[in-house]
């Protein structure tokens, strides 16, 4: 596979990129600007150099295509866009990412012809509304889509989009919903405040999780390699699909770190107000229509993510500007 990624060098790209260069892909990262200091937490510098960089912004149609053609690209991973708290400040600015983006990206595969075999791109499970929004048990792809932001209003956008272009061009493309990505690299966004404390155990300094209630963890290492089995299995047409790690609630997850790190019970607190997004989620359909979806408990991803961090400190290569930065306000639903 010749795999182009846009927005690559964020968090789950770099996963995704390890996933790939371990399956013997031939990588390009389609990036405003080249930042590879997230793969250089988990890939060795030959892998990094393995990667080529292509400069350019995600709403450059013709830029995007050019680079497409030039290096007989045959998959995409569309992952560019802006996040919850940015969309929030700026929409307009967030529309433009990461809804023309992502036409962009389409309107260049159809220039490109039968050239581009499969794009898979990042929606969110920002597209459901709040937990008590909805009926009791597992909520299916195809429950109602009631965002509570603007960003998951545009990735609902993205999924309506591609749905068409498979109707009108015949377009095949996988949508995926991640919820609460954590693992080494994750430094960004409503939800990486898990990570955060974990990265925190191990600098032994306190933080605070801003959350509480009951979320989905998804270990990335899964979600890149669910990314990557999206490309390479048979399918036809354009369905948007939920993921699915260990749903619990925060305390569950302190307590679970508390386990594998003792430490973290005098470093690590938590709010208390859920998230305002549906967190039971069936990826049923993922598992029937794509198969081989990994699994890693909550308590081994914790244990891996820490073991990373723990090296990374080793090597005196673990920073704490994502610790110190603003915390962005969260979208909950406050208990009474």
């Amino acid at each position: 596979m010749r795999v182009l990624i846009t927005g690559g060098y964020g968090f789950i790209g770099a996963w995704i990129i390890k996933a790939l260069l371990e399956k013997g892909a031939s990588v390009w990262v389609y990036d405003l600007k080249e930042d590879a200091r997230r793969m250089r937490m988990i890939l060795s510098e030959e892998q990094v150099r393995k990667v080529v960089f292509i400069p350019g912004n995600v709403t450059d149609q013709l830029l995007l295509t050019s680079a497409l053609k030039e290096n007989a690209i045959s998959h995409i991973i569309h992952l560019a866009g802006l996040q919850v708290p940015t969309c929030r400040a700026n929409p307009i600015l967030g529309a433009q990412v990461n809804v023309m983006g992502t036409l962009a990206v389409f309107e260049a595969i159809r220039t490109l012809g039968e050239q581009v075999k499969r794009v898979v791109y990042a929606s969110s499970a920002a597209v459901f509304g709040p937990p008590e929004a909805y009926g009791p048990g597992r909520q299916p792809d195809d429950a109602r889509l009631l965002p509570s932001t603007h960003y998951g209003y545009f990735k609902c956008c993205n999924e309506g989009n591609a749905r068409i272009y498979f109707q009108d061009f015949g377009i095949s493309s996988i949508g995926l919903r991640p919820w609460t990505v954590y693992g080494v690299g994750r430094d960004l966004g409503m939800t990486s405040d898990p990570t955060k404390a974990i990265k925190s155990v191990v600098m032994n300094r306190p933080f605070h999780i801003a959350f509480g209630g009951i979320t989905d963890f998804q270990y990335v290492e899964d979600v890149a390699q669910i990314f990557v089995r999206c490309l390479e299995a048979p399918y036809k047409g354009a369905k948007s699909y939920n993921l699915r790690g260990a749903v619990v609630d925060i305390p569950a997850f302190l307590k679970t770190l508390i386990e594998i790190a003792p430490e973290a019970a005098k470093l690590i607190t938590h709010g208390t107000s859920q998230l305002a997004i549906a967190y039971d989620l069936d990826d049923a359909g993922l598992q029937k229509d794509i198969g081989d979806i990994p699994s890693t408990s909550l308590k081994d991803g914790i244990r891996k993510t820490l073991e990373i961090f723990q090296k990374l400190k080793a090597e005196n290569r673990l920073t704490t500007e994502d610790l110190e930065a603003a915390k962005p306000a969260v979208v909950t639903v406050d208990e009474p």
